[in-house]
């Protein structure tokens, strides 16, 4: 078969025949470049010309010939700084009837470094984008980007490269100010499900997709994508900084949401982080975040849980102002309010949020808050019945703000209270149903026939001892 035989299929039908093109190919190519050479104004032709050799390569299977001329087609307008030309020339041999997947890749590949910074000597990354030094070189980058992602959509084999490609068009777009339109970019690329990319390239990805709709103020948004992060592969070995960045941009979620105890999971998870341990300023900031959302969280089953793990971990004995609170709100005693040390909790970048006036105040609000409710749970323990004065007396609170608190804490189901107004009695202890009382009956019963039936087995045991 000569170099230029027929293409389809071979006699019987079953495979399709492959012409070898290669030797043409070469002199089509350095024909090409010499039209070129000779005058920019024959890129035209010469793309003419490449293009016919293009179909015959593609209807003939010569998958390496085909990649050459398609390379060399770019090559072309790349020399002759014809960008115009050059995005319509990769479009239009990406998008052919039967196009080669090998073809496609080897368009991506070549046209992917003049849009993005080399990274294979490691001081940039993947999906920086190009420096460019005018208005007019921006559009055309941002151009060209377009036009790669859209040909590597869809496509399996294209993923890697579409996920940089994604992040270079948000980070153009976040440059350029329209930090929306960054978001929306980066949110069209669902990371999760490529099977391409490494676990680290695809939390990276879902964390630059958190700090742009975070950003843009979208909270719903950041919430769903959160979810989206492994725990587990977030927590092994050699995720420390990506870890610390996930946690670092829950911090500000939460804060928008108020949520006092996840702002407490997230910095001591902060904390527990290797490389914060092994920082003496960084692991004393956490630990102090902890424990004031910690004491600023609502009184619950976890929340005691943590305040309890926390108060054994050695650290928290070198920060008096952490130690002291985490014992005062584990002791059943009064807290008087202020508490000592609560101006130096208060003082930390956490807590003040950046100077965020409305939200200082939340919090300062809610800490008295806190410090009163424990006290109300602290006097049901010890009370049954007490006069609502006394008792506004010894939280340091007037009797009116003392019954909107007790009514606010029975609405949430955290003690059992009621008011006599007239009497100003608050009853702390719930009246027994009889049948209650019965039920109790029975068990004392039950457990002193227990103790004396265990009373006269030791004493009998004694007695045959003694014989």
């Amino acid at each position: 078969m000569s170099s230029e035989g027929q293409s389809g299929r071979a006699s019987g039908g079953q495979l399709e025949e492959k012409v070898d093109l290669s030797v043409e190919t070469q002199e089509k190519l350095a024909q090409a470049r010499t039209l070129v050479e000779a005058s920019a104004s024959n890129l035209r032709e010469a793309l003419a010309l490449l293009a016919a050799l293009e179909k015959r390569c593609r209807v003939g299977n010569d998958t390496a010939s085909l990649v050459l001329v398609c390379e060399g087609s770019l090559q072309l307008c790349k020399d002759c700084s014809d960008e115009e030309a050059l995005i319509a020339t990769l479009q239009n041999l990406a998008t052919r009837r039967s196009q080669k997947t090998r073809a496609v890749s080897a368009l991506v590949q070549k046209a992917i470094p003049w849009v993005l910074q080399d990274s294979t000597d490691g001081t940039h990354k993947g999906y920086e984008p190009l420096d460019v030094a005018n208005d007019q070189q921006k559009v055309i980058r941002e151009k060209l980007v377009v036009a790669l992602r859209d040909i590597t959509d869809g496509k399996i084999f294209l993923e890697a490269e579409r996920a940089r490609l994604t992040r270079a068009l948000a980070l153009i777009k976040e440059q350029a100010g329209d930090i929306p339109g960054a978001a929306d970019v980066l949110q069209e690329v669902h990371v999760e499900t490529y099977g391409s990319l490494s676990k680290r390239e695809k939390i990276e990805f879902i964390l630059e997709q958190m700090r742009l709709t975070l950003a843009k103020k979208d909270y719903v948004r950041t919430a769903i994508v959160s979810g989206k992060v492994n725990r587990k592969a977030i927590n092994a070995e050699g995720m420390e900084q990506e870890k610390i960045q996930y946690f670092t941009l829950l911090t500000e979620y939460h804060k928008h949401e108020l949520d006092s105890y996840e702002l407490a999971k997230d910095y001591h998870q902060i904390y527990q982080t290797s490389t914060v341990q092994a920082n003496e300023d960084k692991w004393r900031e956490a630990l102090q975040c902890t424990v004031v959302f910690l004491a600023l969280s609502p009184y619950s089953m976890e929340q005691q849980d943590m305040l309890n793990r926390i108060n054994i971990d050695p650290n928290l004995e070198k920060i008096n102002a952490c130690h002291n609170t985490v014992q005062l709100f584990l002791k059943k005693e009064f807290i008087n309010n202020p508490m000592p040390y609560q101006a130096e909790l208060q003082s930390l970048n956490a807590f003040t949020s950046d100077g965020d006036q409305q939200l200082m105040t939340h919090w300062k609000d809610t800490f008295r808050t806190r410090i009163i409710q424990h006290n109300v749970r602290v006097a049901s323990l010890y009370y049954r019945r007490i006069h609502g004065k006394r008792l506004a007396q010894l939280l340091g609170l007037s009797t009116d703000e003392l019954e909107r608190e007790v009514a606010n804490m029975v609405s949430n189901g955290d003690v059992y209270a009621k008011i006599d107004r007239p009497a100003d009695i608050i009853r702390f202890s719930q009246k027994k149903t009889p049948e209650t009382v019965l039920t109790d009956w029975a068990s004392d019963v039950t457990s002193l026939l227990d103790l004396v039936e265990s009373t006269t087995h030791l004493i009998n045991k004694e007695n045959m001892m003694a014989q």
